[in-house]
């Protein structure tokens, strides 16, 4: 066993309610499962015609978010604005392209993309059609401190 500290990788934190958090975590299956709260499932929805990078984009939830009945996060639409999934619980996106091992920091451009497509939180409801998401501004206090110039 090595003394050596883990790897650390930049990743994008979502959590319900809350505007994402870019952060550098351990790159390792326990630093993964502590944010997550769980055992890790990685999911890889998203798609662009424009920047095949997309969908080298993993995200990376609680396996049982749903039957463990943690609460609704965000919903994840396909290409044509359809709703695929509400993802339960914390979640991290990181870079998972197919010839890597392992997962990797998001490189800066996707980190600007995925932190805009998820920074409004959603409030989940009951409709007659079923659950829906509505995105919603969020309180100032959870809304990351701006620097003074």
């Amino acid at each position: 066993m090595s003394d050596e500290p883990a790897e650390k990788i930049t990743v994008i934190h979502v959590r319900p309610g809350k505007i994402p958090q870019i952060v550098e975590m351990e790159d390792s299956l326990k630093a993964m499962q502590q944010m997550v709260g769980g055992m890790i499932e990685e999911y890889m929805p998203f798609y662009s015609a424009d920047d095949e990078r997309i969908q080298d984009v993993a995200l990376i939830c609680n396996d049982e978010g749903k039957v463990r009945r943690m609460m609704p996060n965000r919903t994840i639409y396909g290409e044509n604005g359809e709703r695929l999934d509400v993802i339960c619980g914390d979640f991290f996106l990181c870079y998972a392209p197919m010839e890597s091992e392992r997962f990797l920091s998001m490189p800066e451009d996707l980190q600007k993309v995925f932190y805009e497509k998820f920074y409004y939180p959603e409030l989940f409801y009951e409709t007659e059609n079923g659950v829906v998401g509505r995105k919603y501004e969020p309180l100032k206090e959870s809304m990351p401190l701006q620097q003074e110039r």
